[in-house]
């Protein structure tokens, strides 16, 4: 197959990787736990967890799981928390203990919550106490037996931790009143399981480590089979394209998003775990002003996050203010980087911003922009090591790389198939393995990828296609402008025209300012016709703008 990008590699890039280097993710996991013991391993409000009490609280759950509730290989258990030292140790406790993890959202509402429970068949569920009461509301139209109870402070020293959790539930109100009869702490299970033998498991690479659920975002929420070879496959892809930037046992990154997304998952979670860094927990990285508070007691080397969270902090004073001589490494990936935002990340940090590509289909990384980039050229890079890509049309034919069509991806790290949907599963992934993204893209002459857009959120305007990320990134430049959303608004005429919903920067903004700036940049028909000016943008827990939202807001505003 023409591979356009391979001549683009740094020269430290290889082109293949060997998922089969690792059996599993516990042979990773142990490797990482012998060889960088008494290093730190992740930090949480102060708290500093080793590698070796990793090792040791991880190997206490996992004996409680198998002993105390009979968990046997293959059983699923859900975790239900943000960033906090017991995800880790929860999540490899979990897969050492030969069962399969769910990440769920805590913000999740009883109904999601009830459907997600219900589809991964989920009898066991580890959860923080300021999300019980969801929980409580569906827990017996569930399967679930086992509840174990944390709260924010509960890993933390004594002392500090009671303080965190009288503030969190008194102080703060941030604790819904719940019952959750025989539902027990998680630090007892510790506490328990140290006293137990634990047993491990055989594991291949066959074997399913997370059912890792879509955003629900379209249609119902599908779990993705991710298997241990899988996830071991995405963690060296993302090692072989980032590794030039990375010290082996040096790093210490920022992990702001929350680890049950799969982004953060595999590369702040797993690839940070494998090199022996430091992963600097943020419970809450939308209270920015504490965010930036903690990055200034560190010196922190690496950070991934969202396009939304890098503009977030760019647009805070206090940030400006950080030392990032240490850093040389920053991720953006979940959506569109917009240019702007890059440039100012670039001019604040003097790092430049690497967009990634993924979904949670491929584990998720797709491609990502090569370490040695400098400059903002509006790609998703070069595929990762492994991958190979090509541009279908709507028949599925296969398109030369100058042309505009879907996506299709194939490697090692692409899911084994939707959890019990096999009819959704032929849907997307063909019998020679060819996964269809849903993502409309083309090649640059350097063989960069660059997305046009997400085949549903196309525009059509008087049968011309318009593509909201080109809107959005032109609105997005004019100053007054803190962010944008471009979606497609029904018209008796032309079908479709284009409409903006807007976060003003500068109270003075006005729709004809906005509307003149477009026509400066932008084909008559790309302009946008309406301007909708709101306080804030709809977004999932990890920053996504949710386009399909505003799209039902103005549907629900027409029939009113």
């Amino acid at each position: 197959m023409n591979k356009p990008w391979l001549s683009r590699y740094p020269s430290d890039v290889p082109e293949t990787i060997d998922p089969d280097s690792y059996s599993s993710l516990i042979e990773m996991f142990e490797n990482s736990v012998q060889k960088f013991a008494d290093q730190p391993a992740f930090t949480n409000m102060g708290s500093v967890m080793t590698y070796r009490k990793l090792e040791e609280r991880s190997r206490a759950f996992a004996a409680y799981l198998q002993n105390e509730l009979k968990l046997k290989k293959g059983d699923r258990v859900a975790l239900m928390m943000p960033n906090l030292l017991q995800y880790p140790i929860a999540l490899f406790g979990v897969l050492r203990a030969g069962c399969i993890a769910v990440n769920v959202n805590p913000l999740y509402t009883p109904r999601e919550l009830e459907h997600q429970l219900n589809d991964a068949q989920v009898e066991t569920i580890v959860i923080v106490s300021n999300f019980a009461n969801t929980l409580e509301q569906i827990v017996d139209n569930t399967s679930v037996k086992n509840v174990v109870l944390t709260s924010l402070g509960q890993m933390l020293p004594r002392a500090k931790g009671t303080v965190v959790d009288f503030v969190v539930k008194y102080v703060k109100g941030m604790v819904p009143k719940y019952d959750l009869p025989g539902a027990i702490s998680f630090r007892k299970a510790l506490y328990k399981g140290r006293r137990l033998q634990y047993v491990k498991p055989f594991l291949s690479g066959e074997d399913i480590a997370f059912l890792q659920y879509t955003g629900g975002t379209t249609g119902v929420a599908k779990g993705a089979v991710l298997t241990h070879r899988n996830m071991v496959a995405n963690v060296l892809q993302a090692k072989g394209a980032y590794l030039g930037k990375l010290e082996v046992g040096k790093e210490l990154v920022v992990t702001a998003l929350p680890l049950y997304h799969i982004f953060a998952l595999t590369v702040n979670g797993l690839l940070f775990l494998e090199l022996g860094a430091n992963n600097l927990l943020i419970t809450n990285p939308r209270d920015i002003p504490t965010f930036v508070k903690e990055l200034k007691k560190v010196p922190f080397t690496a950070i991934t996050g969202v396009n939304t969270l890098f503009n977030a902090l760019v647009n805070n004073e206090d940030f400006h203010e950080l030392d990032f001589s240490h850093m040389h490494l920053s991720v953006g990936g979940g959506m569109a980087v917009q240019k702007v935002v890059a440039d100012k990340w670039k001019k604040t940090t003097g790092v430049f911003l690497l967009e990634g590509y993924g979904l949670t289909e491929c584990s998720p990384l797709v491609s990502g922009c090569p370490h040695d980039m400098s400059d903002y050229n509006g790609s998703i890079g070069l595929p990762v090591p492994s991958t190979e890509v090509r541009i279908v049309n709507d028949e599925g034919e296969v398109l030369p790389n100058t042309e505009v069509g879907e996506l299709q991806v194939r490697g090692p790290q692409v899911m084994q198939g939707y959890w019990q949907r096999p009819e959704a599963t032929r849907e997307v992934i063909s019998q020679d393995g060819w996964l269809s993204t849903g993502d409309v893209v083309k090649f640059d002459e350097e063989g960069f990828l660059h997305i046009v857009d997400r085949k549903k959120d196309m525009i059509l305007v008087s049968g011309f296609n318009v593509y909201p990320n080109e809107i959005e990134d032109v609105v997005a430049l004019h100053g007054k402008v803190l962010e944008v959303a471009a979606i497609g608004e029904p018209h008796e005429v032309s079908g479709e025209v284009v409409k903006i919903c807007v976060v003003k920067r500068d109270p003075s903004l006005t729709k004809e300012e906005l509307i003149s700036h477009c026509r400066q940049h932008l084909t008559g028909y790309k302009v946008p016709k309406i301007v909708t000016f709101m306080d804030d943008l709809p977004k999932t827990n990890v920053g996504k703008i949710l386009r399909r939202e505003l799209r039902s807001e103005t549907e629900t505003e027409k029939s009113a």
